[in-house]
């Protein structure tokens, strides 16, 4: 449904995307991550028309991106990060005010509102101005007009920033309910948004790709390096400095870094060269040293975890 080839975007001398690829296939919700500024909203735009690229190509729905622009919008429906509500207007006219830009029918208007106020639970609102709404009615009612001409493709511009827990299940329910007939790309920065919501993430940073795939496959991803917390009892922070020299000599270790007091002992995180197992090794060690050890374990690389390893630079 979606191919991107080596997308790239500068704003004057910055690059806000290099040579970005990636595909989604039909009917999957994919997860795009990122943390603040690694051109997330950027590739949104660019396959929604709002940007031209500088360089790549992309294909939506079958139709080139450049030379098909409209054929792509019309298969695409975009909430951005701030939906494009008028505050003083009410729900049912501010639809069939899109409707009026989606050059949508006369004949088919009532059925297609109607419809859509339904599948994004409006009902108790219609009576209401879009100023009167809550964030999270906001929100449906921008569902709403990204649904209104019945596209195959939605992109999702953080569409649960700012909601409460409560609206944020509501949208997210919405959002599952959505991708059973459509392809989805969610674009958030919040990770355990997308572990409950897409079968698939990509993660990018600093406008390039450094990750895809499912959760399970990014959590095999991170586990290629192993880390260890190692809990020392000190007799004061002097001997700090000395201790993580001496667990950096160890051999097949490639970081040491003191994390702080923990219960009766200091902390620190051991990063091995590869998946070389270092247990032996600091056992060994604070018999040698005359250390006691309070802690020692292999340290889970969990999704947030490898998100901070990869989006770090």
């Amino acid at each position: 449904m979606i191919e991107v080839n080596n997308l790239g975007k500068f704003y004057g001398e910055f690059e806000a995307l290099t040579d970005l690829s990636f595909t989604v296939g039909r009917g999957e919700i994919v997860g795009f991550l990122g943390p603040n500024g690694a051109g997330k909203t950027t590739t949104m735009k660019i396959l929604t028309g709002y940007l031209s690229a500088t360089s790549g190509h992309f294909r939506v729905a079958g139709f080139d991106g450049y030379t098909q622009s409209l054929d792509v919008r019309r298969n695409i429906g975009y909430l951005p990060e701030n939906a494009p509500l008028y505050p003083d207007m009410g729900v049912v006219e501010y639809l069939n005010f899109v409707c009026d830009l989606r050059q949508i029918d006369r004949g088919q208007r009532v059925q297609r509102v109607g419809k859509i106020i339904e599948t994004c639970g409006l009902r108790p609102m219609v009576q209401k101005d879009i100023g009167e709404l809550s964030k999270g009615y906001r929100q449906r009612v921008g569902l709403a007009q990204a649904l209104i001409h019945d596209p195959s493709i939605l992109i999702l511009d953080e569409p649960t920033s700012g909601l409460d827990p409560n609206q944020i299940v509501e949208i997210r329910k919405l959002i599952q309910n959505l991708g059973q007939e459509r392809t989805i790309i969610l674009s958030t920065h919040n990770l355990p948004e997308v572990q409950m919501t897409c079968s698939r993430m990509i993660i990018i940073a600093d406008g390039r790709k450094v990750a895809d795939g499912t959760a399970e496959e990014l959590e095999h991803q991170g586990t290629e390096q192993v880390r260890y917390v190692v809990g020392v009892k000190l007799n004061s922070d002097a001997e700090l400095a000395d201790v993580t020299s001496q667990l950096a000599g160890l051999p097949n270790v490639a970081h040491v870094e003191a994390t702080g007091l923990r219960d009766n002992g200091h902390r620190f995180t051991v990063d091995a060269v590869g998946e070389n197992d270092l247990s032996e090794s600091i056992f060994q060690w604070a018999g040698r040293s005359g250390k006691t050890l309070v802690e020692l374990r292999r340290d889970v690389m969990d999704l947030e975890k490898i998100f901070h390893k990869l989006t770090q630079y």
